[in-house]
């Protein structure tokens, strides 16, 4: 990556919150693959809450989350959602907007 496009990636903090159901396999791998990405990529700027929809149902509303697991980034804007275990570590840092898309990866959007 040049010093130009890291310059354009978002440098202040982050506030996801990742959205499961229980202690499911895909709900572990979720939360494991969403440490990895945050520790490796955003040490020390990022704030990750993890919610149990099941505990706390009520939590769903606000962002209108259907499925889980869902990644949501509220900060920095624009919003955005990621649906899944979070495995596709491309697919999640550029929805992170912390890497560009391939071009591959745009067609299937």
């Amino acid at each position: 990556m040049t010093q130009h496009e890291e310059a354009d990636l978002p440098q202040g903090p982050y506030k996801l919150r990742l959205f499961i159901t229980g202690s499911t396999p895909r709900s572990t791998r979720a939360i494991e693959n969403m440490r990895r990405i945050c520790a490796e990529n955003l040490e020390g700027r990022f704030d990750l809450e993890v919610v149990d929809v099941y505990q706390n149902p009520e939590a769903t509303k606000e962002l209108q989350i259907i499925a889980t697991p869902t990644l949501v980034k509220i900060l920095p804007e624009p919003l955005r959602r990621i649906i899944g275990d979070l495995s596709d570590r491309e697919r999640v840092l550029a929805g992170l907007d912390l890497a560009p898309l391939g071009e591959d990866d745009q067609a299937h959007q």
